[in-house]
């Protein structure tokens, strides 16, 4: 391949379902080499598998990719046209061009007419199986006389189409991140290129589009290493020049295994749904896998495309933390401008059905602060808050200070409710806190036997933003009517 030739990746997802948490950093290491390499990144829907296809997943992926900032040069758009002069970019619409291609080889020799009922592979799988053997096609047809094929073919006789794989010699390639790979021939099957319904398998579709589609690149999963070989001897029967392989590491659950839905989400969607940034997801698995080799670990999109390179991603299976990715998205939450973080959060308060009304766009924004630290995700805001719109429910033993008696409790909010009752200063929370610290020290009151009830009062939580900054956002009103709930039902009175 030539080195000054303008470099052109793809991504190439099947709308099967959902887009893994591990295609998603596929796509992104795609994009990010493209747009570092100043080069081209292709979106392909291979949909070539028509019994597993799922409605509305293509249109999800668009809208994920779009969200998650990871825009194309090429491919199907959300509009249902197409952009790019290699289209179109949906294999399904492209069967015409495979079948013309599989016909090619079988006029080189390279492929061939496969009449093999499927009882007749089954049987054959098990025989393998029961002998140790590699479960692979044993070339029956490989030899069969022109006669036969063109007779079989004018009776319509269900058929694939194989590739003939050499038997001899081995199949290299090295990889740009697993270096130097090589599979043994012998141990190749003999790959069906054309299904019996007349659709290509994604073996040939893969290799026919990425050679007319001019890809440089194919930056893919693990999985996909095994196949490689056939892919390379797909291009050698066709007289093209394979592109550069790099195949990255699979995504693993903490305790090693392949990163699975049984142990947890493992779509991006299922993720953003839940609260978490598309910006802190795609920084959170750019790093699965990958690192700067610095201490940073908060990068912008433009500083992942700066900074990524292929050649460092590592060989071995990157462990999906959620524990990390909660921090790393609460490291997002945090640097928001609350009018912004506001605005996300909005979808899941209205979904808890507060009266946002009520409580004012101003109210809103202070309440949204006061969270905003020790927010990990979106979504825990509704619960964390939900004291502000709603009547705490909470076990009154909770109001009781450690290192007092309830007695003393009681007499400290009969002393709170008087207080502020009377009280005609500023209601805010730093003019409450003021006011309350003199009454404190005036009265000689202690700050934990005071605050601590008055806190659970008004959250119904033994843990929560400091009693004067819910007191100044809750209200006057509602602050003395908390405070007189809590008494009686502590003290009965």
């Amino acid at each position: 391949m030539p080195k000054n030739k303008k470099v052109r990746v793809r991504f190439a997802p099947s709308p099967t379902g959902f887009l893994h948490v591990g295609s998603l950093r596929t796509a992104l290491y795609n994009f990010l080499f493209a747009r570092q390499k100043g080069g081209d990144f292709i979106l392909r829907i291979e949909d070539t598998d028509r019994t597993r296809l799922v409605d509305g997943a293509t249109e999800c992926l668009l809208k994920i990719l779009t969200t998650a900032g990871l825009d194309w040069d090429e491919g199907p758009m959300s509009n249902g046209k197409e952009k790019g002069k290699f289209g179109p970019y949906i294999q399904s619409e492209r069967t015409k061009i495979y079948k013309k291609y599989a016909e090619k080889l079988i006029e080189k020799g390279q492929a061939y007419h496969c009449f093999c009922s499927a009882e007749r592979l089954e049987k054959l799988r098990e025989t393998q199986q029961a002998n140790k053997l590699p479960t692979m096609y044993d070339g029956l047809c490989r030899s069969l006389d022109k006669s036969v094929i063109a007779k079989s073919l004018k009776e319509n006789q269900p058929h694939v189409i194989r590739l003939t794989v050499p038997k001899e010699g081995n199949t290299n390639f090295n990889d740009v991140v697993r270096g130097a790979v090589a599979f043994e021939n012998k141990l190749i099957d003999d790959q069906v290129l054309v299904k019996s319904d007349g659709f290509p398998t994604y073996h040939l579709a893969n290799v026919v589009d990425d050679h007319l589609m001019e890809i440089t690149d194919v930056i893919r999963g693990e999985e996909w290493l095994s196949s490689t070989p056939k892919h390379i001897l797909l291009y050698q029967a066709f007289g093209w020049t394979p592109p550069r392989f790099a195949h990255i590491p699979l995504l693993l659950n903490p305790d090693k295994s392949k990163l699975s839905k049984r142990q947890g989400d493992v779509a991006a969607e299922d993720y953003l749904k839940k609260g978490y940034l598309p910006e802190a997801l795609i920084n959170f698995v750019a790093l699965l896998g990958w690192n700067p080799g610095t201490e940073q670990e908060i990068f912008s999109l433009p500083e992942l495309i700066k900074y990524f390179d292929i050649t460092k991603v590592q060989k071995a299976g990157a462990v999906f933390n959620v524990e990390k990715l909660n921090w790393m998205n609460g490291e997002y939450i945090k640097k928001m401008a609350v009018d912004e973080l506001v605005k996300k959060c909005l979808p899941y308060l209205k979904d808890a059905n507060y009266d946002l009304d009520k409580i004012g766009k101003e109210k809103l924004e202070k309440i949204v602060r006061l969270e905003q630290e020790r927010m990990k995700k979106l979504t825990d805001l509704p619960l964390a808050v939900e004291f502000f719109f709603k009547e705490p429910q909470y076990d009154a033993k909770i109001l009781v200070w450690k290192k007092s008696d309830q007695e003393t409790i009681c007499n400290r909010l009969k002393i709170l409710i008087k207080f502020y009752d009377t009280f005609m200063g500023d209601w805010s929370e730093q003019g409450i806190e003021q006011a309350t610290l003199e009454l404190i020290e005036k009265e000689n009151l202690a700050n934990g036997p005071t605050l601590w009830p008055m806190r659970v009062a008004l959250s119904g939580r033994e843990a929560s933003p400091g009693p004067f900054a819910i007191a100044g956002i809750l209200g006057k009103g509602e602050t003395i009517k908390r405070l007189k709930i809590a008494l009686n039902l502590l003290c009965g009175k």
